[in-house]
């Protein structure tokens, strides 16, 4: 093979390798809650900024943002959201402090459901969860579109817990009438046994505790506490995803298609899709 050939083939790999690298993924954001909610982003450090960090969504409306391939972040949804009388933008449930629908730079407010995503990273792979170490608000799905390698299963949380929430993680509405999220345990006691840190800050000294296994028993793929990496990180490639809002719990198979799911976890605990209903009052699990 002549130098001049040798040359040529060389450019065209890099051609290919730069196109695939730098390829996007589209994130379609389904809103299924019977209420309008407010999306928003973070991006994390050192890696590209989005074209948009936050915006409404009605109903049964769905808006799809190109993701850069390298991208890592997270989103989540904001609820309740309206204008003050400083005329800010401000939410009672995942709020990013911004004061506008934009977030801009800056994350939820905890309690908030959180979908996280490394795009592109260690072998080619991305890794993705949905989060609850930072608590609750609202129901997600995440589900692969296309994509090769992995696992590529679905995971999130499908239920509402906001209703079950033990009394001492609650977060209730301003004007009263039920919760609005429910805290993790570290965010409502900050100590180092729930939150993993100082002599509890190894995954053999911080087990999980009675409030994240309440999260983990209605959802068991989803991140539950710190360390929760094992059954609760999937992979893909070349995908693109769906990220739905308040999934119907009972019929999310349909949003599968074929694909097979090897996850070893179930996405639902069937015996609890009733959960919110059968205790609306949301017991303590404090044992006082």
């Amino acid at each position: 093979m002549d130098r001049r050939h040798l040359s040529s083939t060389f450019v065209l790999l890099l051609f290919i390798s730069f196109f695939s690298e730098v390829n996007p993924a589209s994130f379609k954001i389904v809103n299924k809650c019977r209420h309008t909610i407010w999306p928003g982003f973070l991006s994390g450090a050192n890696t590209a900024h989005l074209t948009t960090t936050g915006f409404v969504l009605k109903p049964g409306k769905s808006r799809t943002v190109t993701i850069p391939k390298s991208w890592s972040g997270r989103l989540w949804g904001r609820t309740l959201c309206g204008v003050d009388s400083s005329r800010k933008f401000v939410c009672q449930s995942g709020d990013c402090g911004s004061g506008q629908i934009e977030c801009s730079g800056n994350g939820a407010k905890p309690p908030a459901t959180l979908a996280e995503f490394t795009l592109n990273g260690a072998g080619g792979l991305d890794f993705y969860d949905v989060s609850l170490v930072e608590g609750y608000n609202l129901p997600m799905l995440i589900v692969v579109k296309g994509g090769k390698g992995g696992n590529c299963s679905a995971t999130g949380c499908l239920l509402d817990l906001n209703g079950a929430c033990p009394s001492e993680l609650r977060v209730a509405r301003q004007n009263g009438g039920g919760g609005v999220g429910c805290r993790s345990a570290c965010e409502a006691f900050g100590d180092p046994e729930h939150c993993c840190s100082g002599a509890f800050g190894t995954p053999n000294v911080c087990r999980p505790s009675r409030y994240s296994l309440f999260f983990k028993h209605a959802c068991p793929r989803a991140y539950s506490y710190a360390y929760d990496d094992t059954t609760s990180t999937y992979t893909c490639a070349g995908a693109d995803y769906v990220i739905m809002f308040c999934p119907p719990p009972y019929t999310s198979q349909k949003v599968f298609g074929a694909r097979k799911d090897g996850a070893l976890l179930p996405l639902v605990n069937k015996s609890m899709i009733y959960i919110s209903s059968l205790h609306a009052n949301g017991a303590s699990l404090s044992g006082k």
